[in-house]
């Protein structure tokens, strides 16, 4: 085998070499506590600060709006718990919506609030992955405090129209001026972060999650972004880290990492996208046209440059992913947090299709690395692997 051809880049991307370089001096050189006020810890605060410019620049916003976690779960559990517990005093049953196709650390929170009282609304999605923001304006209500929607689905690679949901609840807080709730909107931004504009007033959003392990920067770090004069109760208590509100040293050598990986995805930019977005169409027009019974899963056009989702009938998607690991290709069948969970896909399910399509689902997730070659020998031997499964299969 010449090489491994790695396509689950939603589920998490390599370390770029330049962000290697960057994190470096913060193992041995500068490797203080930025709590310290002696030289090595005001080396770090000074690296920490830095950084925290950095990626406030990335979405637009002040650096004392950025707030750096373990990752997008933490910063997601930060938003959803955050908001809610500062609102318990004064609405007695809070209401958050969200969609049945959230991130699992999204929908797993809610269900767990759901169990302290809390109501949650879950909208569904089209038939092509998309949430209505009328069905958003429908469902709001006096006692909203929370509309968390995922910016770019982690499965099928949808973009919402968050920008228009923002107009949608900005209108109901003028029309329901004085009133306790107050809804503020959320987005897991994690998988948007490589590829979509994150400017944050553009978005009109209130809080924003990213991380580090879908750009190209380390594992374990992430922000979230919360508007000034916002107010959050932390989920982690301690030495009051990062304003008061995730407590804990700080991860400097990651947090450089991930300004640096931001950096990148910046100067990157439209090039990238455009670049990738080609190889993916490109993928899905040879598999389709050499294998019958391959459907796209979410919308045509308004999805991330480097995904590809699609179900094969008369196939399980856990067995094409292990055919193609054998031939050097690394894919999966959906969210790499539930991996290990054998149900269909939740995402795909929400689409109103019959279960077979959740059961047969695949996601091909390009990524910085991935060659015109590459797609070209995926094209070459998915054919011979689905013409042998669907020989040995009991499904029709």
């Amino acid at each position: 085998m010449k090489k491994r051809i790695y396509l689950d880049n939603a589920a998490t991307t390599p370390l770029d070499p330049r962000v290697k370089r960057a994190m470096e001096p913060y193992w041995e050189k500068i490797f203080g506590n930025p709590s310290g006020i002696y030289e090595e810890g005001r080396r770090a605060k000074e690296a920490l600060e830095g950084a925290r410019k950095e990626v406030a620049s990335f979405v637009n916003a002040s650096p004392d709006e950025i707030i750096f976690t373990s990752g997008g779960t933490e910063s997601n559990t930060l938003a959803i718990f955050g908001v809610v517990e500062t609102k318990l005093p004064d609405v007695l049953k809070p209401h958050i919506i969200t969609t049945k196709i959230e991130h699992k650390s999204v929908l797993v929170s809610c269900k767990e609030l759901e169990k302290r009282g809390v109501e949650v609304t879950y909208l569904s999605p089209d038939k092509d992955g998309l949430i209505d923001p009328n069905d958003l304006k429908k469902a709001l209500k006096p006692e909203t405090v929370l509309v968390s929607v995922i910016y770019a689905n982690n499965e099928i690679g949808v973009v919402q129209p968050i920008p228009e949901m923002a107009r949608v609840i900005k209108n109901f807080r003028k029309k329901s001026s004085g009133v306790k709730g107050w809804p503020h909107l959320h987005i897991d931004a994690c998988q948007a972060s490589g590829y979509l504009d994150m400017n944050v007033d553009k978005l009109g959003v209130d809080l924003l999650s990213a991380n580090g392990s879908k750009v190209y920067g380390p594992k374990g770090i992430g922000f979230l972004y919360k508007r000034k004069g916002l107010k959050l109760k932390p989920v982690i208590y301690g030495g009051g880290q990062e304003k008061g509100l995730r407590s804990g040293t700080e991860n400097i050598p990651a947090i450089m990492g991930l300004a640096q990986a931001l950096r990148i995805v910046k100067e990157g930019g439209v090039k990238e996208v455009k670049r990738v977005s080609k190889l993916r169409d490109d993928l899905f027009a040879g598999i389709t046209k050499k294998v019958e019974r391959v459907f796209l899963n979410g919308h045509k056009t308004k999805r991330l440059a480097n995904n590809l989702n699609i179900s094969v009938l008369g196939v399980e998607g856990e067995s094409i992913v292990l055919y193609l690991d054998a031939m050097g290709i690394a894919v999966s069948t959906g969210s790499a947090c539930n991996s290990s969970d054998l149900e269909p896909s939740h995402v795909v399910s929400a689409l109103g299709k019959p279960v077979e399509y959740a059961h047969g689902s695949l996601r091909f997730s390009l990524g910085r690395y991935t060659t015109k070659e590459d797609v070209n020998y995926v094209i070459k031997v998915f054919p011979d692997i689905i013409k042998k499964l669907r020989s040995i299969s009991a499904i029709e």
